[in-house]
């Protein structure tokens, strides 16, 4: 079984899904689908159908859910140290073709989010910034096209 590197945060995020469904979710689809069974005729009954469609997508995001965090090594960010890029470091970057500055943390794949400066380390950005250090060149080839960005500072906060 795969460990799955992820911060502590986002490692409370998946928690907090996983209760939210299993607590919330769950009870209110299924007080969903008693309701529209006492309706009648279950077969032209659209309440019904998409209440068992969405307790079928609830239950299999829990079963995603459950296996992430089973697999999850957290790892705490404050403790680690250095002058490299490595998981969980905070990296800001200056576009060398537009100037544009750019802060990313490098967090685990379930819990990057580009918007909002967290990217995966499995991704071409993350891939790319690993074991680099402050004033190195970096490029990167994204979907999007190539990007050259250099490294302004690497902190682990």
């Amino acid at each position: 079984m795969e460990k799955l590197p992820m911060t502590a945060a986002g490692h409370a995020a998946l928690e907090a899904e996983f209760l939210h469904r299993q607590q919330v979710e769950r009870p209110r689809i299924i007080a969903a689908i008693a309701e529209a069974r006492s309706h009648g005729d279950l077969s032209e009954n659209a309440e019904y159908h998409s209440a068992k469609e969405a307790q079928s997508h609830n239950e299999g995001r829990i079963v995603e859910l459950e296996d992430l965090l089973q697999r999850a090594e957290v790892i705490d960010v404050k403790k680690l140290n250095g002058s490299t890029v490595k998981f969980g470091a905070t990296v800001t970057l200056v576009d060398e073709d537009t100037d544009e500055e750019r802060v990313f943390q490098i967090v685990g794949q379930s819990e990057a989010d580009v918007k909002s400066g967290k990217v995966s380390i499995t991704s071409p950005t993350g891939r790319a910034l690993i074991g680099k250090k402050a004033g190195e060149s970096v490029e990167v080839t994204t979907p999007g096209g190539g990007k050259s960005y250099e490294i302004l500072k690497v902190a682990f906060i």
